[in-house]
């Protein structure tokens, strides 16, 4: 099975991939932790990685697709893949779309956690709080500011996904406002 996590920053989809990691022995496709390998295995690919970052240029969607491709084809016993982070634009979404239909697999759900932005809002900043009250340190982009930017990036890029999935029949939507639990269950009753 594969499913995308969508919703807006702080939403709980690292949280909600985690427990499907260990609750269903999926794969966790984070494109982030993905550039990162990549960027020091020594592959073609990742050399091709390293000089983009180095350069301090983004990493096109060619090279992002070309290190999915790569996941997929190494196969495995796993539950099927989760992918975080990816796609976040409709471009994105079509070549995900395009890979996974010349690799013979489908996407199975797009799952769209749903949060008030307000509460979303003040729950990282709680949760910042509670971090440097327990004497950690909060994400140095957990502040009011920085999230209001990160979620109007997330609006303007990733929010058209919801429509795009929504027109293919792929797309569910949970409350992501809800306790971890809550969620997972909401999550689990979609995956069936």
């Amino acid at each position: 099975m594969n499913i995308i996590l969508l919703g807006p920053p702080g939403a709980g989809k690292g949280t909600q991939a985690q427990k499907l990691v260990d609750g269903r022995n999926m794969v966790q496709l984070s494109t982030g932790d993905m550039l990162r390998e990549a960027k020091t295995s020594g592959t073609e690919m990742g050399k091709m990685v390293a000089a983009v970052m180095d350069r301090g240029d983004l990493v096109t969607d060619e090279i992002v697709i070309g290190l999915i491709r790569e996941k997929l084809e190494a196969g495995g016993d796993h539950g099927g893949f989760i992918f975080d982070g990816f796609p976040r634009t409709l471009a994105q979404a079509d070549a995900l779309g395009e890979l996974l239909a010349e690799m013979g697999q489908t996407l199975d759900h797009a799952i769209e956690l749903q949060v008030n932005d307000d509460i979303l809002v003040e729950r990282i900043l709680g949760r910042a709080a509670e971090a440097v009250a327990a004497g950690g340190k909060a994400r140095a982009d957990d502040n009011e500011e920085s999230l209001k930017v990160r979620l109007m990036a997330y609006y303007k890029q990733t929010s058209p996904l919801i429509g795009y999935y929504h027109a293919k029949g792929d797309l569910s939507s949970v409350d992501g406002l809800g306790t971890m639990d809550e969620v997972e269950a909401s999550i689990a009753n979609v995956l069936g």
